[in-house]
């Protein structure tokens, strides 16, 4: 038996439910391995009961199912035995009375259509999964490797294409294809921004020219076996004034500083409080005098964002087996943004930094 669902049903019974109805794509992928369903339409749901395992999809999926789902019993979405019928059956065969489900991904209109034939209150909403993903096995961070050092390649490509008048859009066009032309995918739409672009973290690469003594940000990440990595570097193209180099060096020892504390606390196996390890890089870049950043570092699995969270308001606490990023950024509006990120895992209880691109301040001559 698939040992993931074995331990999700653990968790079904410590939470006293029946059955989990799953429909976000992640956790789909983390159960079954499959990551061929797309995000435009709703191409398929499992339903976990106590003793089955369903996967409820189209006829058009349905040697994918058959092949890839093989230990799974295949329930094909038709006219005479709609979705939402379909799990009444179920529920009245298994006598469930309770259903988890991810309200988080179901939409308003999914709900509506599966209430329409079911009782609601049966469901109630949970994100169950996430307790078992937000540990990662030693396969799954050799997977975040692999994503992470393509990601380094990507970056020592990058920054041969950098010219004057190069745009935005260019250059991020070239980071996508270089990693596709490398066997793998974006694991999200890759940030280029010149000079004051950069102040807005989230910046959508345009026609922006890229002119002499101005910093460049890179954000961008790899999807490779279903897994992510994320990175972000920022250099100087030109000769910087030193005001430009004292500004990059804080961040750069504000990443150090968060990366030195959660090393000094797990040495002395202190519980670590995820939210902590952002706001010794806030407190640092505040003492320097510099604006600290107002977004936060994130965990990093299937998706590009998932547990651990390290927001301010985040109740992680930081385990063994987990991967992250830490991502300190002082930004100026309209003037400049420097961010730097990297991902790392604890691994035995220690902190091994996974993404390996150099960090040292770069100028990129004329």
């Amino acid at each position: 038996m698939n040992s993931r669902i074995q331990q999700l049903r653990e968790l079904m019974d410590k939470e006293n439910l029946d059955a989990v109805l799953i429909s976000s794509l992640s956790n789909i992928t983390y159960l079954s391995s499959f990551s061929g369903f797309t995000t435009e339409d709703r191409d398929a749901y499992l339903f976990i009961t106590k003793k089955n395992q369903y996967i409820f999809t189209h006829p058009i999926y349905n040697e994918v199912a058959q092949k890839d789902f093989s230990d799974f019993t295949l329930v094909e979405y038709r006219r005479n035995n709609p979705f939402n019928q379909a799990v009444k059956g179920i529920i009245e065969k298994e006598k469930i009375t309770s259903v988890g489900f991810e309200a988080f991904d179901l939409t308003v209109n999914d709900y509506n259509v599966l209430t329409q034939k079911v009782n609601k209150k049966l469901f109630q909403p949970v994100n169950i999964i996430n307790k078992l993903r937000v540990i990662k096995s030693s396969e799954e961070i050799q997977k975040i490797k692999d994503a992470c050092k393509l990601g380094d390649k990507t970056f020592s490509y990058i920054l041969n294409k950098l010219r004057i008048n190069v745009t935005e859009k260019e250059l991020a066009t070239e980071i996508e294809f270089f990693i596709k032309r490398n066997n793998a995918d974006i694991s999200f739409e890759p940030v280029v921004a010149f000079g004051p672009n950069a102040s807005q973290p989230h910046h959508i690469p345009d026609e922006t020219k890229l002119k002499k003594n101005c910093f460049v940000l890179f954000d961008f990440g790899v999807k490779l076996n279903n897994y992510c990595s994320d990175m972000t570097r920022t250099i100087f193209f030109g000769k910087p004034t030193k005001e430009q180099e004292k500004l990059y060096y804080a961040v750069l020892n504000a990443q150090k500083a968060s990366v030195d504390y959660l090393k000094n606390k797990l040495s002395l196996k202190q519980s670590v409080h995820a939210p902590t390890i952002d706001q010794v890089g806030r407190n640092y870049l505040t003492a320097c005098g510099y604006s600290p950043f107002n977004h936060s570092s994130h965990g990093i699995g299937l998706n590009v964002h998932e547990s651990p969270h390290l927001y301010p308001s985040s109740t992680d606490y930081m385990k063994s087996g987990m991967v992250f990023s830490i991502e300190p950024g002082t930004y100026s509006a309209e003037e400049y943004g420097i961010r730097i990120e990297d991902i790392y895992a604890i691994e035995d209880s220690k902190l091994v930094q996974l993404t390996k691109a150099p960090k040292k301040f770069t100028e990129i001559s004329l």
